[in-house]
């Protein structure tokens, strides 16, 4: 499978740098650049991208509105947005998980993380280990109070959703949560599923700062 990727970021070089990276691997093509989010956002609308590499700061409409926008296009579900961040700590990437990105990477990664990265959001995994998201969403949370309107926003939940909830914002695994609530792990993965769909999240990672901003679990819980 070839995977299209739109690279977006204000720095020429930088998306010529990655440009380099992806033409030298078969499975991997670009098929749009952009220098700013909003023509970031244009560029996913006409080419229907599988992943992309979004820069957080950007003139204009930076990263994250461009996030936001893309994932509130419904016909824009498949496109997985992978934020670029300088610094491995950014306070920013709690914004961007929380508008529909599917994770971040550093800048300075390695080039065969880059396309292993890719190949990843690609097929619909996981970027970050859980906790890894858990770690950043966490660190962050800290400075946010619950929203009023947690127990209202988790209504739709059946009890045992809210417990793998709990537990995916905890860092495990499905594996891990099905030992946990001893049940096995396809039936983890469907309550996680479930849980997606009810309260709208596109993937783990936005489950885990709905369970943050909710007040279901708090900073330094397990």
């Amino acid at each position: 499978m070839t995977v299209r990727v739109v690279l977006a970021d204000d720095q020429t070089v930088v998306r010529a740098g990655f440009r380099a990276l992806l033409d030298l691997t078969d499975d991997l093509v670009v098929v749009a650049e952009a220098a700013d989010g909003l023509r970031a956002v244009e560029a996913v609308r006409s080419t229907r991208p599988d992943v992309v590499l979004m820069d957080i700061r950007m003139p204009g409409v930076d990263g994250i509105e461009a996030t936001r926008r893309i994932a509130a296009d419904r016909t824009l579900d498949h496109v997985r947005v992978v934020m670029l961040t300088t610094y491995r700590v950014d306070a920013y990437v709690f914004e961007a998980l929380r508008h529909g990105a599917a994770g971040f990477l550093v800048k300075d990664l390695e080039p065969d993380e880059l396309r292993a990265a890719i190949r990843t959001v690609a097929a619909g995994q996981n970027l970050l280990a859980p906790a890894v998201t858990r770690a950043v969403v966490e660190e962050f949370a800290r400075l946010k109070a619950p929203e009023a309107a947690g127990a209202e926003r988790l209504a739709p939940l059946t009890e045992r959703e809210r417990e793998v909830m709990a537990l995916v914002a905890a860092g495990l695994t499905n594996e891990e949560i099905g030992k946990e609530l001893i049940m096995s792990p396809l039936t983890a993965k469907t309550h996680v599923s479930r849980a997606m769909i009810k309260l709208g999240a596109r993937d783990r990672a936005q489950l885990v700062v709905l369970a943050y901003e909710t007040g279901l679990v708090r900073p330094g819980e397990r």
